[in-house]
């Protein structure tokens, strides 16, 4: 009797060590064991954050409407730029009109940077699955993009070039006029760097809310993993 004491109450020790420790065995979850289960935490708190964000920035006003995703002109298009546009831009209104517009033209980007995103999650090599899920409200965003490096801007400039050059807007269509000798390769560059940086502050945004509150995803793996670990 003493030894099946013992066994139960070792097995009982070493079922709460390994929840204690984060490795979780949860229904859904296509693993055999703990390690395997945060990496696919992991990947699904990416998706579902990506997911989120660009469902809001490919909206129609989405980076514009955004507080976490709205940018400023990038130099290119400020007082920096040659003289013609310097004059332009002693407009105030003039100023926000671009500012606005050049957001609009973000959107175009977001659509081409999205699939970029969810191939990326899909693939991704996560060497410390427990060391994100532990960590701060924005740790997996912030190791996607340093594992994906420029590859969102690369995939959004064809995209925000096509934009730039057919848009109709009167406002946009004399900042390009005055940016006379300057590729509008560049000018769609320039709008990429902005707007990377918008899509990774919207995606940690959403990270950070499903952190907060994973019961929304409705995702039993998630909300198991992040419910043990609030």
């Amino acid at each position: 009797m003493q030894t099946i004491h013992n066994g139960v109450m070792a097995r009982r020790a070493f079922m709460a060590g390994t929840a204690a420790a984060g490795v979780l065995l949860l229904p859904g979850c296509q693993s055999i064991g703990g390690g395997l289960s945060m990496v696919e935490a992991i990947r699904r708190l990416l998706t579902a954050s990506s997911q989120a964000a660009f469902a809001v920035l490919s909206a129609p006003g989405g980076f514009w409407d955004s507080e976490i995703a709205r940018f400023e002109a990038p130099a290119l298009f400020s007082a920096s730029g040659t003289g013609l546009l310097k004059n332009l831009l002693t407009s105030t209104v003039f100023k926000q009109n671009l500012q606005h517009q050049l957001n609009i033209v973000a959107e175009k980007g977001a659509e081409r940077a999205a699939p970029v995103v969810y191939e990326a999650v899909r693939g991704i090599s996560v060497p410390d699955a427990i060391g994100l899920v532990r960590g701060g409200p924005t740790a997996a965003t912030t190791f996607l993009r340093g594992a994906m490096g420029p590859a969102l801007i690369n995939a959004m400039i064809p995209g925000l070039t096509d934009a730039l050059r057919v848009s109709s807007d009167p406002v946009l269509g004399q900042a390009v006029r005055a940016l006379s000798g300057v590729d509008m390769g560049q000018m769609a560059q320039s709008v990429a760097n902005r707007a990377d940086n918008s899509i990774w502050y919207q995606i940690g945004h959403e990270e950070s809310a499903i952190r907060a509150n994973p019961e929304a995803t409705r995702d039993p793996l998630l909300i198991g993993v992040f419910k043990v670990l609030r």
